[in-house]
């Protein structure tokens, strides 16, 4: 039960962040490339969302598949996929805000 719940604080280390928050909610319903992430993170640039998908993906969250030229992100872990869904459900308006 420990090693759940220090999983877990692990995860809820790396949501604890709007713009992973938000690059997670627009992938809920989908793969999309790294523009159309980019989409619902206007405010960061290329550099700082390149970082943030590399730290989802290293933590096992996001799976990523080079197709031509663009990168295909998608959650990998379906946990985070019911997780995201709930607090999409509950706390964001649209699909690009969070409320708290």
């Amino acid at each position: 039960m420990e090693e759940q719940a220090k999983k877990i604080a692990e995860l809820l280390k790396l949501l604890a962040n709007e713009q992973r928050l938000l690059i997670l909610c627009a992938l809920i319903p989908g793969p999309m490339t790294v523009g159309n992430i980019h989409a619902f993170t206007p405010n960061i640039t290329a550099s700082a969302l390149s970082q943030h998908l590399s730290q989802l993906r290293m933590a096992g969250i996001l799976d990523s598949e080079k197709q031509g030229m663009n990168v295909i992100y998608q959650i990998a872990d379906e946990h985070v996929i019911g997780l995201m869904s709930f607090l999409k459900t509950h706390y964001c308006t649209g699909t690009t805000t969070f409320h708290g």
